[in-house]
């Protein structure tokens, strides 16, 4: 299950705080940004591409097993 917070804090920490401020970083559509911040859905395998180069995160760290998010 894919958990925003990492991705929101390491956001915040370079002065974005909004979805389009991360959509603009990322360079990725302000829907895909939306999804991200808001927790919707998982990035893509692009996308989390792009996050790892932007802030350092892995996609491991943004997916937890679904019973430590239950």
């Amino acid at each position: 299950m894919y958990d925003r917070t990492l991705l929101r804090q390491a956001a915040a920490a370079k002065g974005q705080h909004n979805y389009v401020d991360l959509s603009n970083h990322l360079k990725v559509a302000q829907s895909t940004g939306w999804r991200l911040w808001y927790g919707k859905n998982a990035p893509s395998a692009a996308t989390a591409s792009k996050i790892h180069e932007a802030y350092g995160l892995t996609i491991a760290q943004l997916l937890k097993p679904a019973e430590a998010a239950a």
